[in-house]
């Protein structure tokens, strides 16, 4: 029964980490926000958020305010790419978000190599 509530916990405290990613890239104008659900899948991350800012200045900013806001619920995380910004990575443990300049996300085309992970059918 312990188990049970800790996993409920867990839970919800991953489901608001996510909320607070995704409704801080839609506040600060990211453009294709996409989540995609690796559940099962995969070690690193529960759920991936992949998207796009305008610029190296709007990247910066977006991944800065994401940090910012999961600070102020009691959230941690981790980051790089700050630096040239074309690619910001945050971890935030049970989420991952990659926010990318549009050229650098076309060109590594994340989407499409998890999302084939997280389509894979359990046999």
């Amino acid at each position: 029964m312990v188990k049970t509530a800790a996993k409920k916990i867990e839970t919800s405290a991953e489901d608001r980490i996510l909320e607070i990613i995704t409704s801080t890239l839609d506040d600060g104008k990211a453009e294709d926000v996409t989540v995609i659900d690796l559940k099962g899948k995969t070690s690193i991350a529960n759920q991936m958020v992949v998207a796009s800012g305008t610029s190296q200045r709007h990247v910066a900013s977006l991944a800065e305010k994401i940090k910012e806001n999961l600070k102020a619920e009691g959230f941690k995380s981790v980051s790089e790419g700050e630096e040239r910004a074309d690619w910001v990575l945050i971890d935030a443990f049970d989420v991952i978000v990659h926010i990318f300049k549009p050229e650098v996300r076309e060109f590594y085309n994340l989407e499409k190599m998890w999302n084939a992970i997280a389509n894979i059918r359990d046999e």
